[in-house]
């Protein structure tokens, strides 16, 4: 391995990784961390193989371009299952002010929601896309070409909306009492009322 990487750079590498939401290109990457691209590429290939040969569910990579970390292909079963599982628990508060936020001010960043919201939105975007009711819609035109996201047409009919532009105006991108409640119960996925019901967080309360 080049005489550039140290154990930071390989930290560095697995960090920016595990928080980006797209798969990342070796030369951005680099630039980021401020070593050869052919350094990166190397101990990104070498992480993929130490992850693989101790076993870990997770692995490390190339898709599209770019590094991902990903769930080990042959745990699919287990990871479907659980996403499912997660489809009985209703959104959180957290999760409908995101929404509502992606709602009215599409298309919009995973940044710019964070600035709205001032708090990392990770988790509950990866929620609403898991049901469906974000999805990518293109690319900002400024440096790093952060992913725009926006609402699905399965977001407009769980509202029973023709459009966008029947959504109800609003004042400003964070919801009021009645749009949370109306969005709560609009969008939860109804338990099986002979089933006990265990509400599940989607975010800490904190946030």
């Amino acid at each position: 391995m080049s005489v550039e990487v140290t154990t930071e750079v390989v930290r560095a590498v697995e960090a920016i990784l595990l928080v980006a939401q797209e798969p990342v290109p070796t030369d951005l990457i680099a630039q980021l961390v401020e070593v050869p691209s052919a350094s990166i590429e190397e101990v990104c290939v070498r992480l993929a193989e130490s992850y693989e040969t101790a076993g870990h569910g997770f692995q490390i990579a190339k898709v599209a371009g770019g590094w991902r970390f990903q769930t080990h292909p042959d745990l699919a079963p287990y990871v479907e299952r659980f996403i499912l599982d997660g489809q009985r628990a209703r959104l959180s508060g957290a999760a409908l002010e995101t929404l509502a936020i992606i709602a009215y001010k599409q298309p919009i960043s995973r940044l710019q929601i964070a600035s709205i919201r001032g708090v990392d939105p990770d988790a509950v975007m990866r929620t609403l896309h898991g049901r469906g009711y974000i999805a990518p819609v293109g690319r900002d035109n400024g440096p790093g070409q952060a992913v725009l996201w926006g609402t699905t047409q399965l977001f407009l009919e769980k509202l029973g909306l023709a459009s966008l532009a029947d959504m109800p105006p609003i004042a400003s991108f964070v919801p009021d009492a009645s749009l949370v409640e109306a969005l709560e119960k609009t969008l939860r996925i109804e338990a099986d009322p002979s089933a006990a019901v265990v509400e599940q967080s989607e975010e800490p309360e904190a946030q």
